[in-house]
């Protein structure tokens, strides 16, 4: 009976996990192995080094950021309006181990200190900016306004973990479907 090995899409997943706990100082293939519950060498099969699964983080971070939930987002048809909250959906409820605002967070982080990353992470922003700016611009006819809810989105989306502040006698769910509709309005 010959062993099994270990999914390359799981080395990916463990190594976005370590990332989000401890930077990527944190991705270790040692501790990778360990955390999977199998020896390092399966390791090897996939990836030549850790700077190619690390590389390979990044990507499958970039798609699952971009793409795949633009293509969530377009396959359920319908309008502008349906299409932002749709969006808005599927962006409250990511916390994957790939799409998980821990590992946006963590990717935020390392990209101050390592250009190529930074590159990257212009590169998604854009391109979430863009496709905000592609569903807003059907439902808003002033640019500069268009600029606005963009940047209130995005923003919401990726800073909204950071703020502790009590809403009245709102919660912060209602505040967030709030704001959602204000956005949408």
């Amino acid at each position: 009976m010959g062993t099994t090995r270990t999914p390359r899409g799981k080395w990916i997943e463990e190594g976005l996990r370590a990332l989000s706990a401890g930077g990527p100082e944190a991705v270790r293939i040692e501790l990778l192995a360990q955390a999977l519950g199998v020896s390092k060498g399966g390791f090897y099969g996939y990836f030549d080094n850790r700077g190619a699964l690390l590389a390979e983080m990044l990507d499958t971070w970039e798609r699952e950021v971009t793409e795949s939930v633009i293509e969530q987002v377009e396959s359920g048809g319908g309008d502008a309006r349906a299409k932002l909250v749709r969006l808005f959906t599927i962006a409250a409820s990511e916390d994957g181990p790939v799409t998980g605002t821990s590992v946006d967070l963590a990717i935020r982080d390392w990209a101050r200190r390592d250009e190529a990353v930074a590159q990257r992470l212009r590169r998604v922003d854009n391109r979430r900016m863009d496709y905000l700016r592609s569903l807003f611009g059907a439902i808003c006819p002033d640019e500069g306004e268009v600029e606005v809810r963009c940047m209130v989105a995005f923003s919401l989306r990726i800073g909204h973990h950071f703020i502790a502040a009590d809403h009245g006698s709102h919660s912060r769910g209602e505040m967030m479907e709030l704001t959602r509709k204000w956005l949408l309005g």
